[in-house]
């Protein structure tokens, strides 16, 4: 199964909506959607790696624009959701203290979250819950995503083929450390 979804994701490469459905998951996946975009960024590339790069901007674009939706939620859904909760448990006042403590920090925690595989969207919701200034949070967001989709599309550009073999050869295993990383990221992630 894993190889029939892998060759349907390769044979995706040229189809003409190939990039906006790469879009759509970058954009949701920077506010509500769990799977990262390089599930479908990396084979595009090694299908297509003369446009290892248009593809990297589609991602990064579709990103940053999902994370603005991410922060919208976290400004606009914390008040009506997230602050009567923290009032019922008595830990409102704890929250302005993170929020200071978050903020003074922001453009760290947006890069780190950025680059990194601890899942984005917490980061962008965050952002907005505690009004970190939007200007930081997408000058952030930019730099953060543009490194990481762009390291992405460089080494597959460069050295894509020999890439492309090892994934296909040993497709059980990538896709399992893959899985590891993306659930670590979200068992790690309470403890930072």
């Amino acid at each position: 199964m894993l190889r029939r979804l892998y060759n349907w994701t390769i044979s995706m490469a040229d189809h003409p909506a190939a990039l906006w459905v790469l879009f759509a998951i970058s954009f949701a996946e920077s506010s509500v959607f769990p799977i990262p975009p390089e599930v479908l960024l990396i084979p595009l590339i090694i299908a297509t790696p003369h446009r290892a790069f248009w593809i990297a901007t589609v991602c990064t674009v579709g990103s940053v624009l999902g994370g603005i939706a991410g922060y919208g939620i976290g400004m606009f859904a914390f008040e009506t959701i997230g602050r009567p909760v923290l009032e019922a448990l008595g830990k409102a006042d704890y929250f302005a203290d993170f929020s200071e403590t978050y903020n003074e920090y922001g453009v760290g925690v947006v890069l780190i979250g950025g680059i990194t595989p601890l899942p984005y969207k917490v980061v962008t919701i965050l952002s907005g819950a505690t009004a970190l200034p939007l200007w930081t949070f997408i000058l952030s967001s930019i730099v953060a995503r543009t490194f990481r989709y762009f390291i992405i599309a460089a080494l597959l550009y460069y050295f894509g083929q020999p890439i492309r073999d090892f994934i296909e050869k040993r497709l059980g295993l990538v896709f399992t450390a893959f899985v590891i990383l993306l659930i670590g990221s979200f068992v790690v992630l309470p403890y930072l």
